[in-house]
């Protein structure tokens, strides 16, 4: 190796340890130590962590795709893509994003000029469902249901779980912005490329395309949810049945859950289907009704499956309170029986000299034949009152 400074020659030798096939994840040099991932080294830090990867905005952009008269016309980049669309009469780009920081969103937001503040609630996540205009865009946000598959409900089990898409619509681009279990938009794309005469629409076919599919998803996670309910409500009622409120009260948060993702969404539904705009047009307005009707009937459901569990919870509480009856009336009974031979051999316990029959050769075994007699008269009784 030469040495540029003093133009010497050293030779460097290998330290055999790094040879190691378990030591060739990390390393020491003179900058510090190393670690390899991703096919390259990087430097820890001063507390021995990996520093942060850094996504570049192609790795955030799932695609990015120009659409005229109903046809795929280019895959670009977003700012090309943009321009590409005003070459085309009826043209728009259609850029989906996964899960972008405030650097990526800003960058795409002065292609498209968003408006700050919606750029701010696409980053952040974890809005409310909601439709809002800012100048010639809107924005919607719109909440995932992903069914989490599990072989039987307990109390710890997580049955749905919520992400979120962001909708920025123009009239030559949508961009869309997904976050946490949000599944990916892939299918709703070539749903719709098939489908020229709607995606000849513009970005508003785009909009319904993603919201038909949302609350199609809506429907599909109901159904599943269904049989939870059905499943519990068998527990309850049946001959051996326990205590299931920890059950019904984990179900009762996940249809909690469920209800703040998909009860919001009602009004944006009701703005963009019955109130007039260029944006979305009277045509692709009439299927959006038809997506608000479903997401009554999904609402519905909900509010039906959320008294159904109320009233599980009730019965599972009266269940108990039967129950624990039924056992003090059989501890009560049972020990009202054995009172029966307590209380004779109290009297025949007593140290007194002159007492009836003390001394009679045949006093004890009259007096176990008494006590077998009443303690069956005393079975015998609460058995014909239940209580045994």
């Amino acid at each position: 190796m030469t040495d540029d400074r003093h133009g010497t020659h050293r030779h460097l030798r290998l330290d055999p340890r790094l040879m190691d096939p378990r030591r060739l994840a990390r390393r020491t040099v003179a900058g510090g130590r190393q670690w390899r991932r991703g096919g390259r080294w990087h430097t820890l830090g001063e507390d021995g962590a990996l520093p942060e990867q850094r996504r570049c905005t192609a790795d955030v952009v799932v695609d990015c795709a120009v659409y005229a008269g109903g046809d795929r016309v280019a895959s670009l980049a977003p700012r090309e893509a943009l321009e590409e669309a005003g070459k085309h009469d009826g043209g728009f780009a259609w850029i989906g994003l996964h899960e972008p920081d405030a650097e990526h969103i800003a960058e795409i937001a002065e292609v498209f000029g968003l408006h700050p503040l919606a750029v701010e609630d696409a980053v952040t996540a974890h809005q409310r469902p909601k439709l809002e205009r800012y100048g010639d865009t809107l924005f919607m946000v719109v909440k995932t249901i992903v069914f989490v598959e599990h072989e039987k409900l307990t109390a710890t089990s997580e049955v749905v779980d919520t992400g979120e898409l962001m909708i920025f619509l123009g009239a030559d681009f949508v961009v869309v912005v997904r976050h946490g279990s949000a599944p990916g938009l892939t299918r709703v794309r070539r749903a719709l490329e098939s489908r020229p005469e709607m995606l000849a629409h513009g970005p508003a076919a785009v909009l319904h395309a993603i919201v038909d599919q949302v609350v199609d998803d809506y429907l599909d996670v109901a159904d599943e949810v269904e049989l939870d309910v059905d499943e519990l409500e068998s527990d309850v009622f049946s001959a051996a049945h326990g205590d299931d409120a920890e059950r019904i009260y984990q179900l009762k948060r996940e249809l909690i859950e469920f209800k703040r993702a998909v009860h919001p969404m009602a009004r944006p539904l009701q703005r963009l289907s019955e109130e007039p705009d260029r944006l979305i047009g009277a045509e692709i307005a009439r299927y959006l009704r038809d997506v608000a009707d479903h997401l009554t009937h999904v609402r519905e459901r909900l509010v039906g499956y959320g008294e159904l569990v109320d009233g599980l919870l009730a019965a599972n509480l009266s269940q108990l309170a039967v129950q624990q009856n039924v056992d003090m009336r059989r501890i009560s009974a049972g020990a009202a029986i054995l009172a029966v031979p307590t209380m004779i051999a109290g009297f025949y316990g007593m140290n007194f000299d002159h007492m009836p029959e003390l001394r009679w050769t045949f006093g004890y075994p009259l007096m176990l034949g008494v006590t077998a007699t009443l303690s069956y008269l005393c079975f015998r009784a609460f058995r014909r009152y239940g209580w045994l």
